[in-house]
């Protein structure tokens, strides 16, 4: 694959189960060398069908896509061979240990005998999984599972990885561990990670890039960043000390720009030039003499972005039926 090629390039990409409504509905994208693409959306919108479609586990209806260089439908194997996935089951055995099932992995991809224990021992200590390496999987946590399966997907060393809602049900804990590392794959390795997820932080947290997929069609597509300035700038409460300085507050303030009264004498007003008019709103207040019990700045966020794009707020974390079952 050329270095300036799309680790990920899509065109026209359609699933269609039988009797039942397109999962995918003619979806583009094109993702770049050590990209970290996240693919939000709700249940049912598409995501896990794109990955089983991309990662060659799932024929697309019509279309074309490419990955690593490679047709997913002409060149399956060679997509295979470019790639990690963790998708949403870990295929994990609960009667062999971390380190057995990862020695394992090392075999079938045809790894020489002497790098599998090193190879092992790395992915362990780089998931935080030494001390539990010759547990049985069996019991393990939710989070510890995920982080062996993320290991499993690194075993070969590939260049894209998908990974399909990584870190649904985990703690905090766990989910931040994953972060960091997944992170840390982009930032040092170079390597492509193509990730969906319903977690609404995940996206932002993690995402150079992210495409909104609602009822199978992308809805939105661009940097956390971008997304939200486009759907509206940053707003200013300002709570009174006084409630019933509300109204004087509220006529100070009408001139930055549309107003919102919130009760307890409390204004939010939007700042069309952004946060450096913080400073302003300051100085509007001292010069009139009013004092506040307290000012935040709100800066939109992705889900006010998904509540402009779909009409709906994203909730939860759980499985798609439709999705898990062609």
């Amino acid at each position: 694959m050329n270095s300036s090629s799309p680790a990920i390039e899509i065109e026209q990409l359609v699933r269609e189960f039988r009797k039942g409504p397109r999962a995918v509905d003619g979806i583009d994208l094109a993702v770049s060398p050590g990209e970290i693409y996240g693919f939000l959306g709700p249940n049912g919108a598409g995501k896990s069908t794109t990955v089983l479609m991309l990662t060659t586990l799932l024929p697309p209806t019509s279309g074309r896509a490419r990955v690593g260089g490679y047709d997913i439908l002409r060149q399956g194997s060679q997509v295979r061979a470019s790639i990690g996935a963790a998708l949403q089951e870990a295929a994990l055995d609960a009667i062999l240990t971390g380190r057995e099932h990862l020695m394992l992995q090392a075999t079938l991809q045809g790894m020489p005998k002497a790098d599998r224990t090193r190879r092992a021992q790395e992915l362990l200590e780089r998931v935080g999984l030494t001390e539990a390496a010759d547990r049985r999987v069996g019991g393990y946590s939710g989070g510890m599972k995920r982080r062996l399966d993320l290991a499993l997907a690194l075993v070969h060393g590939p260049r894209i990885l998908f990974l399909d809602e990584p870190t649904t049900g985990l703690d905090l804990q766990s989910r931040s561990a994953l972060w960091e590392e997944v992170a840390r794959l982009a930032k040092e390795e170079g390597m492509t990670v193509f990730l969906t997820t319903q977690y609404l932080e995940e996206a932002d947290a993690l995402a150079d890039r992210v495409g909104i997929i609602d009822h199978g069609k992308i809805v939105a597509e661009g940097t956390p960043t971008q997304l939200k300035e486009e759907i509206g700038s940053p707003t200013v409460e300002v709570v009174p000390a006084d409630a019933g300085a509300g109204d004087a507050l509220a006529q100070r303030l009408a001139s930055f720009g549309q107003l919102a009264r919130n009760g307890r004498g409390a204004v939010t007003v939007q700042l069309p030039g952004g946060e450096s008019q913080l400073a302003e709103v300051v100085r509007v207040l001292d010069q009139a003499h009013l004092k506040v019990a307290s000012l935040q700045l709100h800066q939109p966020s992705l889900d006010d972005v998904f509540l402009a794009k779909t009409g709906r707020k994203l909730e939860g974390a759980g499985e798609d039926q439709d999705e898990r079952q062609p």
